[in-house]
Parts: C-alpha cells; structure tokens; sequence
C-alpha cells in the first residue's frame, strides 16, 4: 500500500506540474495575443485621431481660403448667391415635405402622423429588412424633429428613480445592429424606460441615417423620455468627409440635397448635454479648465452650425464707407459657399471655444489641461480638472462618450469620468465591444456589454486578432507610402554609408518623425519591413507590396503622394466652389484653388506640375475637371497575398 501510495503521489505531482505547465503557456499565449490586440488598436485609433485632425486642419484653411476667395471673386460669390436657396425659404414646411408625392407603388414603411409606438416598431422591422424609408417620410420626421429640439433648452435635465432607470448609450457611428441590440437586451424607449443617446450617431457606419431616422421617431412619440445630445459628428463638415453625406446622396438621389439642407438646421438644434439628477453631467467629449457651465446653459446653440468653420469677423470690423468691404463667407449643408447676409449667424469666438471643448475633448492621466494634439481640437483633461468643474457645479460625476474602449467602456479620474461607447466592431470584427450603461438615483452606474456578430459561430481569439492585425497594418501601409518621398529623404540622411540599411531606432525615429502618429514602431517593424541578421532594417522595404497608382504615368511621385494624401481635404474644398453641384470645376479654378491650398498647407510642389496634370486629366479638352473623378484615379494598390503571412503576424 505505501508503494500505491507513493506511485499515486508521484503521479499526481506530475499531472499538477503538467497542468501548472499548460496553464502557464496558456496564460503566456493569451497575454500576447491582447498585446497584439492592443497594438492593432492603437494603429487604428492613432489614424482616426490623425484624420480628425487634419480635418481641423481643414477649419483653418477655410478661414484662409474664405478671405482670399472672397477677395479675389467677390463678384462672382455675390452673383452664385443669388441662385442659392436661402434658409429662409427652406424652413417652410411646404418646401420640405409637401411637394414630394409617395407613389402607390412604395412598397416600405408608410407613417402616420402624429407618430405612436406602433410607427417605431414599424421601422424597426422594415429597417431589419434593408428596405428604404421614403424621402417624404425622412423630411417630415426631420422637420418635426426640428421643430421640437427649438423648444429646448441647451442641457436636458432628467431625474431618475427605482421605478425609471435611464440609459446612457454612446457613440453609434450608423451601426443599425448594435442599435437593434441595445433595444433587444434593454428594451424600446418607453416612458418608463428612458434613454439617453449622447452624439456621434452618424458617419463611418453604412446605415447611419436609419440610426437617426428611429432616435428621431422615438424622440417625437417620447419627447421627455429619449433624449439626444449633440456629438462633434453631427456636423455636416465632418459628414462630408466621414460617410454620412454620401450614404443621403446615395439612398436619395433626387431629394438627397434637400435632406442634407435640413440636417444642417436640425444638428445645431441639437442640446449639447444632459444632466441626471442635479448630480451627474453627460456630455459627448470632455472638459476643459475653462469650461464654464453658466455660460453655455446661454449660448445660442443654432448659430454653432459647424465647429469646424470658425467664427468670421464681426459686424464692428465692417467699414460701410469702404470701397473694399470682405464678403462674409460661409459653407452649407453639402460645403457649398455663400455668402452670409450678417456676422449675427455666428457665435463669439469663446462660446465657439466652449462647444468646441465639451464636443472634442478626451481625459488623460496627468493632471493639467492641455491641447489635444491627436485629435487638433478641444483638449486633453487631467483628473484635477475634472474635480475642479465638477466641485465648482455641485456635481459627482463626468459621462462623456468620443472614443472606442475595447470594453465598450472605461472608468478614470478615480471613479468621476466615465466613457461609453455603443459601436462594437468599430475599427474591425473583433476590435471591441459595445456597451451602455443604466443609470438611478442613489446607486452605482451599471455596465451592460456585448459584441454583434453575423457569424453563427463566435471566432476565436486568435482568428479575431488576426484579422485586426491584417486591417490595421493594410491601413497603416497605406499611410506610409502616402509619405515615401519624405521617409526616404529622411531614411537617406541617416544612411551615411549609403548602405539601404539603418539601425531599428534610426528607422523608428524616422517614421515617427514623417508620420507623427506615436506608435510603437520597433514593435511594429516585423510586419512592416525586412530585417537583415545583425537587426538592421533594409529600409525601402517598408514601401514593398503596395504602391499608388498613378493616373498618368507622366505624374511626378512627389505629387501623385501628396493629391492622394490630401484627397479627402480636396474633395471637401473643390465640392466647395461646385456652387451648381455639377461634379466639375473649371481649371482656373482649379489652379487659384491650388495656389491656395498649397501655400497654406506648405506643399512644395511646382505649381506647372500640377497644371500639366489637371490639362492630362482634362480628357476631352473643354476646360473644366471632373474633381471626384480626378481624385479617385489615385488609389493604393496592396500584394494582399504578401500583406501580412498568419504564421509571422506578431505586433507583440
């Protein structure tokens, strides 16, 4: 017996050692694997970041083009104006609804007003069904909607109790399913069951105007029970370059443009924050050290009807005796310009700033505030300003939205800011879930998470973090090759033996220094280039696989990067000076826009470059460019078979 006894021992010292072996390797796997995962989060977070970046870049350029512009064709801006419709004209219901006829033959959704509960559930099942609401239905909800959001004040202000939770959700991003999800696990927007949906329910997303479709249908049969706050995409600027005024001109090709005109009005209707029970302050971005509650409680939120055109100058500064007058200049729905009729639209530059702060902002660890360089706007806020505003206000606690956690949420500033996040698969299948949260009187916030998913069988992990790893170093190829020129430039100022190869800090030095994107290049560097034995990076490597192509094979490189750097920006600006919605500029047109662009964005490329591409492109020779045309012909072709190989993927 004390054999089996021993034998039994030494068995089971081995099986537990065995197990302690498995166990450990298991943990060590998994813990790479979230490494690899968070890598390919922070690619993907640092280019979002990057592009709202250059679209407040953007902002700036407009101010500078708008004074030019408006200097040199003063006439001509006053002459297009005329042709305008203006605001005025288009609140009328008449003009918004009236005259569009639904034909017997529609077979989607038909609504009744005024809307009930039965009209939500009726879009629901049609919008599960892929069909398309009728343009009549969308500017009538759109309209009424605007209707009741001026009756508001620029703070919500909601009390909860036992029998009445609120639900907090956050960014949407035009994800229907994750809407759908939310309603399927917590229930419609009843009055007794209230929802808060804090800003960001376009763009990105390919359903995005049925998101807002359903908040607005259930904001008008619960007016005091579904309450929306202002996010900073809710913004026709960044609809321009985000999806969402695509996605309209797309789905409603004839009224398109009419629906994007009253988005316009509808967005700066929009409050800009909630407040629950006198306590907790719901907000889309953050704070800053000067946020001042008072004073936005005030603030003519309609005159704010983009945060990315900034104010003009006042009516003070206009000389009446002067023979030299600047028009005042604005953007509509779509980015056409006109011409304002006076400086009473626009807000005063601090109030604009205030906006700008509670919409952009995001917290960080270090106390102080300061400007929030990834994203170009707002600011960055530490845990002693949040204790700051909140203390000043009598308030306990921060909820904001504006950034992807993976969890669908995370909690900072020692349990007194928390961001919510409702768009699962945000970057990518896999990259995080969704999440939102429930709200009452007197208890702790509850978190509620989950994560959509077509597939009938959930992937796991490992297939999950691979396909990330695929899209994020497929999108970060594509901005580095947007720069090549530049990174080798710098690559060959450091390679003083003119060898091709440099040491793994040089390159990562370089690239940081060209793209400016703080990513962890050395981790990055096995899937981005060739590594020779001594640990040298073979630099040129880093542009294998994937080129631009070029329209025409007369294109200087140098200028082929920059147009396809700067296409989204280009867009925006040449669909600006489109005031007859043609599709095509004219090329003196093109050029004085040029001349512009390139000396406010400090691009030094020769102008007659430029010129002799836009003549190439100008294919049958009447003078004038097809611009969307013209920027799509630049494009990044990827090896994909060569892109990235599963058994050496490893951003860990």
């Amino acid at each position: 017996s004390n054999c089996f006894s021993l034998t039994f021992i030494f068995c089971g010292s081995a099986a537990l050692k065995a197990a302690l072996i498995i166990q450990n390797w298991y943990r060590g796997y998994k813990a790479r694997l979230k490494a690899r995962q968070h890598y390919a989060l922070t690619i993907f977070q640092s280019i979002e970041y990057a592009d709202e970046q250059g679209q407040m870049q953007l902002s700036t350029f407009f101010s500078f083009m708008l004074e030019h512009y408006a200097h040199v064709h003063k006439e001509e801006l006053e002459l297009r104006n005329q042709s305008l419709e203006s605001e005025q004209d288009m609140q009328d219901r008449h003009d918004y609804v009236d005259l569009i006829d639904v034909p017997d033959s529609y077979n989607g959704p038909r609504l009744q007003f005024p809307l009930t509960c039965t009209d939500i559930d009726l879009l629901l099942e049609a919008f599960k069904e892929q069909q398309i609401l009728h343009a009549h239905y969308v500017l009538e909800v759109l309209f009424e909607t605007k209707k009741v959001l001026k009756q508001m004040p620029n703070f919500t202000h909601v009390q909860t109790s036992p029998s009445k939770e609120l639900t907090i959700c956050g960014d949407l991003h035009g994800k229907l399913d994750d809407l759908f999800m939310i309603f399927y696990k917590n229930g419609l927007p009843s009055e007794s069951n209230p929802y808060v949906f804090n800003g960001d329910f376009v763009d990105r997303g390919k359903n995005s105007i049925e998101i807002l479709i359903i908040l607005c249908v259930s904001f008008l049969v619960y007016p005091n029970d579904l309450h929306l706050n202002r996010g900073n995409h809710e913004d026709f600027m960044m609809n321009l370059r985000y999806g969402f005024t695509k996605e309209i001109l797309h789905k409603y090709k004839l009224h398109g443009k009419r629906i994007l005109q009253i988005l316009e009005e509808l967005y700066a209707w929009l409050p800009i924050g909630t407040i629950v029970d006198n306590e907790i302050l719901v907000i889309h971005g953050g704070i800053s050290e000067t946020t001042d509650l008072n004073l936005l409680h005030c603030i003519e939120r309609n005159k704010m009807k983009s945060v990315l055109i900034p104010p003009m100058e006042t009516d003070r500064d206009y000389d009446t005796d002067s023979k030299h007058n600047k028009v005042g200049v604005t953007f509509n729905a779509h980015g056409r310009i006109k011409t304002n009729r006076s400086s009473i639209e626009h807000l005063p530059k601090h109030e604009w700033e205030q906006i700008i702060d509670i919409l952009w902002s995001d917290p960080r660890g270090k106390n102080g505030c300061f400007p929030n360089t990834g994203r170009g706007g707002g600011c960055y806020f530490g845990p002693d300003v949040t204790s700051k505003i909140l203390n000043k206000y009598q308030l306990k606690m921060l909820i904001r939205s504006h950034e992807c956690k993976p969890e669908g949420y995370e909690i900072c500033h020692d349990g007194k800011v928390v961001t919510i996040f409702s768009a699962s698969n945000y970057y990518e299948e896999g990259s995080n879930r969704g999440a939102y949260i429930k709200l009452c009187s007197g208890t702790a916030p509850r978190f509620f998470q989950y994560q959509v998913t077509k597939a009938t069988c959930f992937q796991p992990l490992r297939q999950r973090v691979y396909t990330m790893e695929s899209s994020a170093i497929k999108i970060l190829k594509e901005r580095v090759i947007s720069r090549k020129s530049d990174l080798t430039r710098a690559f060959q100022l450091q390679d003083h033996r003119k060898s091709g190869k440099l040491s793994l800090s040089q390159w990562a030095f370089c690239m940081e220094n060209i793209l400016g994107l703080n990513l962890p290049w050395r981790s990055l560097s096995s899937n981005l280039v060739n590594i020779d034995k001594n640990g040298n990076v073979e630099y040129m490597s880093s542009f294998q696989n994937i080129h631009i192509e070029k329209p025409v094979q007369e294109a200087h490189s140098t200028l082929v990067e920059t147009l396809y750097r700067y296409r989204s920006d280009l867009e925006i600006i040449f669909n600006a000076i489109d005031t007859d919605h043609s599709g095509l500029i004219s090329m003196e047109e093109f050029r004085a826009m040029w001349k512009l662009f390139s000396a406010h964005y400090n691009v030094l490329i020769d102008d007659s470059q430029v010129n002799k591409l836009a003549n190439l492109m100008d294919l049958n020779k009447d003078g004038s460019i097809d611009f969307n045309e013209f920027l799509k012909a630049f494009y990044v072709v990827h090896r994909y078979e060569d892109l990235m190989k599963p058994n050496v993927t490893n951003l860990g």
